[in-house]
C-alpha cells in the first residue's frame, strides 16, 4: 500500500461515518438539531445504537462534525471571493449563495443556538476565518473619512470578535455592518418570512450590498 494511502478499514469507516452525516442532515431538515437521534439515525442505516456510537461519540460529537464542516466550507467560500477581488458585493453573493445552496446548514451555525450544546475552540477558530477574510476585503475598501460615532469609539476597545486582525476601529465597524445586515436580510429570507409580501428578496439584498459598499 503506498504511503499515505488509506487502508480498507479506513476507508469504509470514513463512509459510514459520511453516510451517518448524511442522514443526520435529513433529519435537521425535518426536526431541527434538537431532534437529532443517534439512535433513529442507527436504525435507519441498519445498524444497532451501540455500533454507530463507534464512529461518533455522542449527539454532540456529530453536531460538531456537522458544524466543523459547515463553517470550514464557509470559511473556503469567503477567502476565495476574498482573494477574487470583487470586494464586498462579491464576498455578498458567495454568501447568499452558499446560503442558498443550503439552507439548513446555514441555519445550523447562523439560526437558534442548539441547546446544551457548546463548540469545541477549533471551531471558533474556523470562524474566526470568516472574519478575517471580510475583514481583509473591509480593510481594502476607500476608508470612510468622518469623525467616529459612539459605536466606533466602543470598537477600539472591544474587538475580541476579530481575532489578532489588525483592522481599525473604522472597518470594524464597516465588517460588523455588513456582517448583521446581510445575515437579518438572509436569515428572513431562508426562513420564508418574505414569501406573499410581493417584493423580489434577491433585490433586497442586492440593494443592501450596495448601500454598504456605499458607506451607507
Amino acid at each position: 500500500m503506498a504511503a499515505g494511502a488509506a487502508s480498507p478499514r479506513e476507508r469504509y469507516r470514513s463512509q459510514v461515518r459520511a453516510e451517518i452525516k448524511a442522514k443526520a442532515w435529513e433529519q435537521i431538515a425535518t426536526a431541527g438539531a434538537s431532534g437529532l437521534s443517534l439512535n433513529a439515525i442507527a436504525k435507519e442505516l441498519g445498524m444497532s445504537g451501540p455500533a454507530l456510537y463507534r464512529y461518533f461519540g455522542g449527539r454532540d460529537d456529530l453536531i460538531t462534525e456537522l458544524v466543523r464542516d459547515a463553517y470550514r466550507s464557509l470559511a473556503d467560500t469567503f477567502r476565495a471571493a476574498a482573494d477574487a477581488g470583487s470586494g464586498l458585493p462579491g464576498l455578498a453573493r458567495a454568501l447568499r449563495r452558499w446560503a442558498l445552496e443550503d439552507p439548513q446548514r446555514y441555519f445550523l451555525v447562523y439560526g437558534t443556538p442548539v441547546p446544551g450544546y457548546r463548540a469545541p475552540d477549533d471551531i471558533t477558530a474556523i470562524a474566526q476565518e470568516i472574519m478575517a477574510a471580510l475583514l481583509d476585503v473591509c480593510a481594502a475598501e476607500e476608508p470612510r473619512a468622518a469623525s467616529p460615532d459612539a459605536f466606533e469609539t466602543h470598537l477600539a476597545d472591544h474587538r475580541g470578535w476579530a481575532g489578532d486582525h489588525p483592522a481599525p476601529p473604522p472597518v470594524l465597524r464597516r465588517a460588523l455592518a455588513f456582517w448583521t445586515r446581510l445575515h437579518g436580510a438572509l436569515s428572513l429570507e431562508l426562513a420564508g418570512h418574505f414569501t406573499g409580501m410581493g417584493f423580489d428578496a434577491e433585490l433586497l439584498f442586492t440593494t443592501e450590498v450596495e448601500g454598504l459598499a456605499g458607506g451607507r
